[in-house]
């Protein structure tokens, strides 16, 4: 049967930095992020749901059936039912893209499915088993605002959107901490590697 790992967490927790030293292993790793990106492409339907939902609001100022991706990011993640909204949309078309990749990997023997909305979206099912990067959320809140050139009220407002580590640590199989530098994060991540 084959391995199927959810690699998930919380924003600016350090998912994608684990899922570079994976794949770096040889491990597939199928990016539910990238997925959603990939839905809502330039001319993409889902694009054109939202454009028809707010307009030049979120439309690309130099591609007018593309989208200005940090005004949307404003609007969903300020009002709940807009996010739904959102989500509703994109959601199913990445279910859609995992269930075609992994039967693409069918024969591979451990695929990693990054999904930071794992227990959010109840696709757990895709998984034999759950890894949790975890740190500190006064970490989370100072990496996200620094990666993204956020403020301190619009990186909670995305904190907030999702579930706290605190509600997800005990629905882990594996808990990668990282809490400290990125040797250490190293060093754990090897560990479950050499551990099987």
């Amino acid at each position: 049967m084959q391995r199927r790992i959810g690699l998930t967490g919380g924003i600016a927790s350090g998912k994608s930095r684990v899922g570079r030293l994976l794949e770096a292993h040889g491990w597939p790793v199928l990016d539910a992020d990238r997925y959603a990106r990939e839905a809502l492409a330039v001319g993409s339907d889902a694009t054109r749901q939202v454009l028809k939902r707010w307009g030049d609001a979120v439309r690309a100022v130099d591609e007018p059936l593309g989208l200005n991706r940090g005004a949307l990011g404003r609007i969903v993640f300020s009002e709940s039912n807009a996010r739904r909204w959102l989500e509703q949309l994109v959601h199913p078309v990445v279910r859609q893209r995992f269930e075609q990749e992994l039967q693409g990997l069918s024969d591979a023997p451990c695929v990693v499915l990054m999904i930071p909305l794992l227990f959010e979206t109840g696709q757990t099912d895709l998984c034999s088993e759950v890894w949790l990067v975890d740190c500190e959320e006064q970490q989370q809140l100072e990496r996200l605002m620094q990666r993204d050139g956020l403020s301190e009220q619009e990186a909670q407002l995305r904190l907030r959107a999702q579930w706290p580590l605190s509600r997800k640590r005990p629905l882990a199989d594996r808990i990668i901490d990282n809490r400290g530098p990125d040797t250490a994060l190293n060093e754990t991540v090897h560990a479950l590697l050499t551990a099987g």
